[in-house]
């Protein structure tokens, strides 16, 4: 199993070509990709129009769609922010410790092209999917 992040699935919607959506194509059909509720957002929220928003929800909608955040993960997310900040990193976006948080816990790699995410890899053991390329 792998977590996609939103950095990932709005370049591979919107047709761009980058070493993460060639990870991306290359794991559609081999492994299963999971959607984090957090991730949906993330991605939903940016289609202007309609037609491109239902679209997008239905291609999405074919893969397991997780809660990624409750009381216990919220907690350890922000234990995770906290530890970062004390080593001199500031992640910018506080959903970003959420994605990582929840999938350090669960132990599932992160395809992603955010890096908010690398101090994660380095200092939290954030892993990322084991591909060839």
């Amino acid at each position: 199993m792998v977590v996609v992040d939103s950095s990932v699935w709005i370049d591979y919607l919107n047709g761009h070509l980058t070493q993460e959506t060639d990870v991306l194509h290359g794991l559609l059909g081999e492994r299963q990709i999971i959607i984090g509720d957090l991730i949906l957002t993330e991605v939903l929220q940016g289609f202007r129009s309609d037609r491109d928003f239902r679209q997008a929800k239905r291609l999405l909608a074919a893969f397991p769609i997780v809660t990624m955040v409750g009381p216990k993960l919220a907690l350890r997310a922000a234990e995770h922010y906290r530890r970062l900040r004390r080593l001199g990193v500031t992640v910018r976006k506080t959903i970003d410790v959420m994605i990582g948080t929840y999938c350090i816990a669960r132990r599932l790699p992160l395809l992603h092209a955010d890096t908010d995410f690398d101090p994660m890899v380095r200092h939290l053991g954030l892993r990322l999917p084991n591909v060839r390329t």
